[in-house]
């Protein structure tokens, strides 16, 4: 506090818990760490064409989906009328917002639900700003924070598509912007360098994507969550660190109670028909087999929700068209085909190993990264621009934080 304690910027920085400039909030937490690295001097009265620069790039958000409103864009065309220090302090705060949209999205994880955690790596965006500031290009600079994924590059080609008058994947402007919008803010979630090899979960589409090399290399139908809220699949990401073949199912204790304890209450012989045993714990658990909940293949991952890529034994659910009637957990079709990819055997190897019977947990020659994501508007394995129906509803909480309208109306 001292640092600045001496400036009267400083002083301005801290006169509120959220000081507000001709009528607009400012983000105190990135105006204090901009302004340690200047000592808190002003930074912009002798940076005029990079402040233009930067204005301009403000200016131009809606190319990434972003209301350049959400940036002061308006008061900005006129900042030369405020005064110095408000003027100061409008432009830094303005930048800084604008870069910390693009780099980690204007709903960053900690304003999400608490399912939906993907986030990329941490960014500095004072210090961005400051390269910025000292670059031929500072408006680059800032734009460098943007993804780079196909999805991403498919849904900007999609924004000028639809400004044109030209509809997109069946969707007309009205819907359409909309979507794509609110899927570029998802894309700005994830990590801004992806493996290589993933296994890529996209509940919306209810479909798996295994990439090698940054290319796809298998793709196959998976059942997801159910559309109830307490059974959605979360959007996260963990690793594949092993396999477990032939495993026993360890129901989770809500499905237990829930469900299955219920039935059994009301029929002696449901836990001995479904190969069920109540474990002196208090744990109910399926016995390992053909019939298993999990299937003969388990993908382990561990990660805070306890949902796991698996094998099933009702392979008739994936040839339905809503395959979302698991509790979270995602079932994977040709699970066989994944795990040989995974494990780097042939699906021989796999067959075998099940065919024993006996439960075995086996490392993979290296853990593999998987996305559980949830994306409504995307780029396909070809990079065409698909779009699918928001069944969890998830669509229209993003929407709100990137609508200036709705977000003013929350702030108030």
């Amino acid at each position: 506090m001292a640092a600045h304690a001496k400036t009267e910027l400083g002083d301005l920085i801290e006169s509120a818990p959220r000081p507000v400039v001709a009528g607009e909030r400012l983000n105190v937490e990135l105006l204090r760490r901009f302004y340690a690295r200047h000592g808190f001097a002003p930074v912009w009265t002798t940076r005029q064409s990079q402040a233009d620069s930067l204005i301009n790039a403000v200016s131009r958000a809606d190319d990434h989906g972003l209301a350049p409103e959400l940036f002061h864009a308006d008061l900005l065309r006129s900042s030369s009328k405020l005064p110095t220090l408000d003027r100061e302090l409008l432009l830094s705060n303005a930048f800084l917002s604008y870069a910390d949209a693009l780099a980690r999205g204007v709903m960053p994880a900690e304003r999400r639900r608490d399912d939906q955690v993907l986030a990329p790596e941490p960014v500095d965006v004072a210090a961005v700003l400051d390269a910025a500031i000292g670059s031929p290009d500072p408006a680059a600079v800032i734009e460098a924070l943007a993804p780079k994924t196909s999805t991403y590059r498919a849904l900007r080609q999609a924004l000028y598509d639809f400004r044109a008058g030209i509809p997109v994947g069946g969707r007309t402007a009205t819907t359409g912007l909309r979507e794509v919008r609110v899927n570029l803010e998802r894309e700005r979630w994830l990590p801004r360098r992806l493996p290589a090899d993933r296994v890529w979960v996209n509940a919306a589409d209810q479909r798996l994507v295994m990439y090698r090399d940054d290319r796809p290399a298998f793709s196959t139908r998976v059942v997801v969550g159910q559309a109830e809220r307490r059974n959605q699949s979360p959007e996260f990401q963990a690793s594949i660190d092993a396999i477990w073949f032939n495993p026993p199912w360890v129901v989770p204790e809500d499905i237990a109670r829930d469900e299955i304890l219920p039935k059994a209450s009301q029929d002696p012989d449901y836990l001995a028909r479904h190969n069920m045993v109540l474990l002196p714990n208090g744990t109910l658990q399926q016995s390992a087999g053909v019939s298993s909940g999990l299937g003969q293949l388990l993908f382990d991952m561990k990660n805070r929700f306890d949902v796991y890529l698996h094998d099933t034994p009702s392979k008739d659910l994936f040839g339905r068209d809503d395959r979302r009637v698991s509790h979270g957990c995602i079932r994977v079709e040709n699970s066989q085909t994944l795990a040989a990819l995974l494990m780097q055997q042939p699906a021989a190897a796999i067959d075998r190993a099940t065919a024993t019977g006996s439960t075995n947990r086996r490392s993979l020659p290296k853990p593999v990264p998987v996305f559980v994501v949830y994306e409504t508007a995307f780029a396909d394995v070809d990079g065409k621009l698909q779009f699918r129906a928001d069944v969890y509803g998830r669509d229209d909480e993003v929407w709100q934080q990137l609508n200036p309208k709705s977000r003013m109306m929350a702030e108030r």
